[in-house]
């Protein structure tokens, strides 16, 4: 296997073990892409969206310089399923399946956000709300 994002899906509804337990070189490697698989997210087809996202990137033969990585929580539950692009700062919200393809071609491909499905993006000032979000609680200081 090579690539970021691997290609050891079996079929269309289960990630392989291999995959899952993976040492990758991630040399070249430009984003990172965190798809939250917390309890909330998971209830809203982060599986889905997972495997939605990588097969698309391996379609765009982005799968080089692109890594995936399922997390638990990422604290942004009211916006699940919740996919964040770094380095570029910006996390989306309400993400299905179809949405990370759009991700993928018009983010990750072309460069430009899905501005519809943002929630936050990185300023010069820190994380801006954009696009409607739930605000949320306010993080301790």
């Amino acid at each position: 296997m090579s690539g970021g994002s691997g290609d050891g899906i079996r079929g269309d509804t289960t990630l392989a073990t291999e995959e899952r337990m993976t040492t990758w070189d991630l040399t070249g490697t430009r984003q990172l892409v965190l798809i939250c698989n917390g309890d909330s997210c998971s209830d809203r087809d982060a599986d889905g969206v997972t495997l939605a996202l990588r097969r698309a990137l391996r379609e765009c033969q982005l799968d080089p310089r692109v890594h995936t990585a399922r997390t638990r929580c990422l604290g942004r539950c009211d916006d699940g399923c919740t996919v964040v692009v770094q380095p570029d700062g910006t996390w989306y919200r309400a993400v299905t399946p179809a949405i990370a393809v759009r991700i993928v071609h018009e983010h990750l491909a072309a460069g430009q956000a899905v501005a519809a499905h943002a929630s936050y993006v990185q300023g010069e000032d820190g994380m801006e709300q954009v696009g409607g979000v739930v605000g949320g609680k306010p993080k301790p200081t």
